[in-house]
């Protein structure tokens, strides 16, 4: 699941930059749409589009835990590798593979002019995926990221 914005300009100019927001712990692709809409007026003016994928996958075939911090809305934009975990959680190959093909092909975003920035847990995600691929983004952002999972809780599960 994911939500796109894409400027009025779009229909005039395709091909147009692209932003990906990653969001925080328990938010799914509306939490941005609801909260930021100065994001959007700037993203219209400047001719961006916005591609907002959810935290995780859903449903109920979907591995989850009772405590927010793992399972669905908390993906943390990494593949997983273990077992309830793998066959859904592959949040990594989502966000850097499947999701801009997808947008690229479909909506007409620039494969070659995208930046990536979250908050929180999608501030993680953001430096992650900047930092393991940076020649992919054109920019990296992160608003109060989670930078050292591994030393935390989070952790330890």
């Amino acid at each position: 699941t994911f939500a796109l914005f894409l400027p009025s300009s779009h229909a005039l100019a395709p091909n147009l930059p692209a932003l990906f927001w990653l969001s925080g712990l328990t938010c799914d692709d509306t939490n941005f749409s609801t909260k930021a809409s100065a994001a959007f007026g700037a993203a219209e003016r400047e001719g961006i589009a916005l591609v907002i994928p959810d935290t995780s996958p859903r449903g109920d075939d979907v591995a989850n835990d009772d405590n927010y911090d793992l399972g669905q809305g908390a993906g943390f934009y990494v593949n997983a590798t273990q077992e309830p975990w793998a066959k859904h959680y592959q949040m990594y190959a989502y966000v850097t593979e499947e999701l801009p093909a997808l947008v690229e092909k479909e909506y007409g975003i620039a494969a070659d002019v995208k930046s990536v920035c979250g908050h929180s847990m999608g501030g993680h995600g953001a430096l992650t995926l900047a930092f393991r691929d940076p020649k992919a983004w054109a920019s990296v952002s992160a608003f109060a990221p989670i930078c050292n999972p591994t030393a935390c809780p989070w952790g330890t599960k």
